[in-house]
């Protein structure tokens, strides 16, 4: 018998397609690895394994690793984009840059195809005819927003159905902040053009607002309606004041996403500032760790592709620090998506730069924080492991709980942290179902034996410490689930809340002399970050069904 010359793995970069489309690189037990796209897979897939190339370590790894390729042939390099953002949401490979964004951040809504719209607080926009502003981050950002319109316009704050029928107005009209038209005291095309006001006070077209008030100011000067003139000048007064603390003097008036990044080694932090109208509604940051060689412009690429991925509001603009790969395809992409036409720049010099220059200010002063932020948790990490004989780095907690009135509408909780902070896109919520009565030993047995079960495959977001809010009893329970799941070399500990002037307290296995911690240390405060977050987020559930069934 003649051997085949070629490993399977030579055949398939023997024959690679020619075509546009998606490569997935698989380890020997398939194992998606990275996946990527490209105008021309042969030339591209093959460039990965011709001799005497020079790759970066992070990417001589994954090549070591891969045994099969496997490719998807798309019609355009377009669909290639939308295709590989798919599967990398799908496998989530392990050599891919993942952006840890599962947020729909909080924006305006304003259905102004309504008889009487109002605005409304949502967190997806959807194509429905409205019009949405945002997103505001952090959210109190959003609520400032709204305060500030119901003082410079008389909106409805209420949710009745309004037809201009009602019999009289409520308290909102005798305080002057709201106009009655469910009263039919204020005409419906008189809300209509408070409305098209309040968007241009959204949209940052202050000049036209402006000019608008003021001929409307002069129209009932001449009219000798002296009293609503009157009206009309305080509002622009308002208005005015308004502005000069809303607007960044100077800037563009366009609505633009300012992206930069900040990098040290291969940590990397990437900040975006939201601007609408010349105002600056917000920031966000991600902090990207081990990102190996891969280069600012590749991270920004892959930023964009998973960040506008989701349902966000693309601007018309979105400004970079430097020109990206496949930054045509990009625009297109992104314009497809905004119904609208979206440019990708990256300045040098003009009225953009300050901008740029702001955010990359933003990015240092993050970045920095967030290294100090991580030196602590780290130093926390650390003696938590020597304080408590643990055996491994606590790099990833889960803190459990259990919240019941006597037995009745009991929950249980699952919070996650990892390196210190909360990752919420883990938590998990348990509706007691095999329990009856006030038992909450075989309360937390369940939790945990549901837990297990989660998980597929045995080492697939396994903890490295477990923790459970309560004494030896509630430990017990704990560790006689996880030994028979086969969890048994899990570290796990039960800390004891503080009382009447006791310090916090933690059980371990085998061991009947609580640990005292010391009061006021990275490594305590971290332990009891993570229990009260199990206990906040046990007892939200547990109200919530609690409401329920009185509602029922």
């Amino acid at each position: 018998m003649i051997e085949n010359p070629f490993s399977h793995l030579d055949l398939q970069l023997k024959y690679l397609p020619r075509q546009s489309g998606v490569y997935l690189m698989k380890n020997k037990q398939g194992i998606v690895l990275y996946i990527g796209k490209a105008l021309h897979l042969t030339h591209r897939v093959r460039s990965y394994f011709q001799k005497g190339t020079q790759h970066a370590d992070k990417t001589q790894s994954m090549i070591k690793q891969v045994e099969s390729i496997e490719t998807l042939v798309t019609g355009s390099e377009l669909e290639a984009l939308i295709l590989e953002n798919s599967l990398i949401k799908k496998y989530r490979p392990k050599y891919n840059i993942l952006l840890r964004d599962d947020k729909n951040y909080p924006l305006l809504r304003l259905p102004i195809g309504d008889d009487y719209p109002r605005l409304q607080i949502v967190r997806r926009a959807q194509n429905d005819g409205a019009r949405y502003f945002g997103p505001y981050i952090p959210s109190n950002g959003l609520y400032e927003m709204l305060r500030l319109l119901r003082k410079l316009f008389p909106l409805p704050n209420c949710t009745i159905v309004i037809d201009g029928n009602a019999p009289r107005p409520c308290i909102e009209f005798e305080m002057k902040r709201c106009l009655a038209p469910c009263t039919g005291n204020q005409s419906k095309a008189d809300y209509h053009e408070m409305i098209q006001r309040i968007q241009l006070f959204l949209e940052g077209k202050d000049d036209l607002l402006i000019k608008i008030l003021r001929q409307e100011m002069a129209k009932k000067s001449a009219a000798l309606q002296f009293e609503e003139a009157g009206q009309i000048r305080d509002q622009i007064a308002k208005v005015t004041r308004a502005l000069q603390t809303q607007r960044i003097i100077g800037f563009k008036r366009d609505d633009q996403d300012v992206i930069t990044l900040f990098r040290q080694a291969d940590k990397v932090l990437i900040a975006i500032l939201f601007v609408r109208g010349g105002t600056v509604l917000g920031k966000k940051d991600f902090f990207l760790k081990k990102v190996g060689d891969d280069s600012d412009a590749s991270l920004l690429s892959a930023f964009l592709q998973q960040f506008y991925d989701r349902d966000r509001i693309i601007p018309k603009q979105i400004i970079l620090p430097a020109a990206i790969p496949g930054q045509l395809v990009l625009q297109q992409w992104l314009s497809e998506k905004r119904g609208a036409k979206t440019r990708l720049l990256a300045p040098k010099r003009g009225a953009d730069r300050p901008l740029l220059d702001l955010a990359m200010e933003n990015a240092k002063a993050a970045f920095e924080s967030r290294m100090h932020t991580t030196k602590t948790v780290e130093a926390g990490e650390t003696t938590l492991q020597s304080l408590l004989h643990l055996s491994k780095l606590p790099n990833r907690i889960e803190g459990y709980d259990i919240s019941n009135i006597m037995g009745q509408s009991a929950v249980g909780s699952m919070v996650v942290f990892e390196e210190g902070m909360p990752k919420k896109s883990d938590y998990r919520r348990f509706r007691i179902k095999t329990v009856s009565g006030a038992n909450d030993f075989a309360m937390m047995a369940e939790v945990l034996t549901r837990r297990i079960a989660m998980c597929a495959d045995e080492n697939a977001n396994r903890p490295d410490l477990i923790l459970i809010d309560g004494g030896q009893g509630q430990l017990s329970a704990a560790r006689a689930v996880l030994e028979k799941a086969g969890w048994g070399d899990v570290d796990t500990i039960g800390l004891a809340k503080e009382k009447n002037g006791n310090p916090e307290r933690v059980y371990l296995k085998d061991v009947t002399v609580a640990i005292v911690l010391p009061k006021g240390s990275p490594a305590t405060r971290l332990l009891v970050a993570v229990r009260d977050e199990a206990h906040r987020f046990a007892i939200s559930y547990h109200r919530k069904i609690r409401a329920k069934k009185m509602l029922d």
